[in-house]
């Protein structure tokens, strides 16, 4: 439940221009009920550094209740009994809310994370996208399917997993809340979802419109909260499966603690994706595009280009061009209509974005362009668009994650050694090539190990399957396949 409007200015600092919503209930079960504990999670703009917003911070008691609460709908309630094209028509109401709530999501998602405004509005759209897409995936599988077998007839039966938890990031939570949330719901599962600390409010919109969408009592809760309370919420034995997006760290944290009691678990995590540049194409074409594939929303998103695979021989004059380009790339206020980038979501991750230039440097990485706090932005957390050329791939600067605006050029002398280092990775989540030879693009495109490639442009692909290879997951979000996670499958046979 909403605070009032009185009572948040009278809360807000004074020098905060936008107020967006504090809360003060949680949504548990279909409920707005009080929290267990006074326990806040306090939400700081990244653009100025002051708070802007209070949420609860959810208990293990209150973990507790979700559970029970999803358990009970899942067992006795009618959600899990009703027909997948039953359940599609509730599901169409909620994108219909979500998408009521719109510009609203839009704004609040700037003011917690610091995404332009056209960079979240693209989220945002996104989540209406995935609900419409929800809507109509009865269709389009079978849930059941009748068989012929030796001596009998059998049928292939799917069915509802159970009690599902979900746990997303802070970097586009309506949208990674709905890839997951729809499916689960309509292969009949309830469901947790426990976003992060940092930028909670515009999960708990997606909450009211759960609320005006609704669903029968229990089948969904969202609780926002810290690790502790995420790790105890992935341990619960009322729980049947975890959907999980984030780092591959955390990722592998809560496949042990999933493998201990066999729960069912979807991981989609890190990645470190390659863009190739084979030598025949124009770089002025497409220079642009790979560019804002790798530091748009200020590289705070999993299958972003980051490594950036060019002929040596074309080294020099590709990091000029691309030198050129984000030199030119405005970073400030998110609010501003001329912003292309804005902060990072947090102090700690401008932070950790600093260290790993720091190590760039160490490593003997040439710095281009970039490595620095844009002049005059000296509140909030930003972080100048950064170039590195003269990489190895061993470097740790090409090996992990950094989760910001950094971009590493790598040079190669033969495809076949390009396709070497893209798959040289821990991470297969994403990556792209560029080529005039749509036969050579393909062909490297069929190489490289990694679980959406793109040719001769890129983008996420969220309405069919999206999830990696190696440490960037297990399983596959997104269209039918995205749904038979959320499903077992029982043969019954007729003597």
């Amino acid at each position: 439940m909403r605070q009032s409007s009185i009572e948040k200015e009278l809360a807000m600092p004074a020098v905060v221009e936008k107020i967006i919503p504090s809360y003060d209930r949680l949504f548990i079960g279909g409920e707005w009920l009080e929290p267990s504990t006074d326990a806040v999670i306090p939400v700081v703009s990244p653009t100025t550094g002051q708070q802007i917003a209070t949420v609860p911070h959810a208990s293990r008691e209150d973990v507790d209740r979700a559970v029970a609460a999803a358990r009970s709908a899942f067992d006795d309630g009618p959600w899990p009994r009703m027909t997948p094209a039953e359940r599609a028509v509730v599901l169409a109401r909620v994108g219909t809310e979500v998408e009521a709530r719109l510009e609203q999501m839009i704004e609040v998602f700037t003011a917690e994370i610091g995404a332009p405004t056209a960079a979240s509005r693209a989220f945002h759209e996104m989540a209406v996208g995935i609900w419409a897409d929800i809507a109509t995936l009865p269709e389009r599988m079978q849930f059941e399917q009748d068989l012929a077998l030796p001596g009998a007839r059998g049928s292939i039966v799917r069915e509802p997993v159970g009690v599902v938890a979900t746990v997303i990031p802070w970097n586009g939570p309506v949208a990674a809340a709905s890839m997951k949330i729809g499916p689960a719901l309509l292969a009949g599962c309830t469901v947790i979802l426990k976003p992060a600390e940092e930028g909670p409010v515009t999960t708990m919109l997606l909450a009211e419109a759960f609320a005006a969408a609704g669903l029968p009592a229990g089948v969904v809760s969202i609780i926002p909260a810290g690790r502790e309370t995420g790790e105890y919420l992935v341990s619960h034995p009322g729980v049947d499966k975890i959907a999980f997006t984030g780092s591959t760290a955390a990722g592998r944290r809560i496949m042990s603690l999933c493998g201990e009691r066999i729960a069912r678990i979807t991981l989609e995590l890190g990645g470190k994706s390659a863009a190739i540049i084979a030598d025949d194409i124009d770089a002025d074409s497409i220079l642009t595009g790979i560019t804002f594939a790798g530091v748009g929303h200020s590289g705070q998103v999993c299958a972003a280009l980051t490594r950036i695979l060019v002929p040596r021989q074309r080294q020099d004059e590709i990091v000029g061009k691309l030198a050129a380009i984000m030199e030119n790339i405005v970073v400030g206020d998110p609010v501003d209509p001329e912003t292309v980038l804005g902060p990072l979501a947090s102090e700690r991750q401008r932070d950790r974005v600093e260290e790993y230039i720091a190590i760039g440097l160490s490593e003997g990485a040439r710095l281009v362009t970039g490595g620095h706090r844009p002049h005059g932005l000296e509140h909030g957390w930003f972080v100048e668009p950064t170039l590195f050329a003269d990489v190895d791939n061993s470097m740790r600067i090409a090996q992990e994650e950094i989760f910001g605006p950094v971009l590493v050029v790598i040079p190669f002398d033969t495809i076949d050694e390009a396709v070497a280092i893209a798959n040289d990775s821990p991470y297969g989540l994403s990556g792209a090539v560029y080529a005039d030879d749509t036969d050579l693009a393909e062909s490297i495109a069929r190489r490289v190990r990694t679980g959406q490639m793109s040719i001769n442009g890129w983008q996420m692909c969220v309405a069919e399957p999206f999830g990696g290879y190696k440490q960037s997951g297990l399983g596959r979000e997104g269209g039918t396949e995205g749904v038979m996670s959320y499903l077992e499958t029982k043969l019954i046979q007729r003597f």
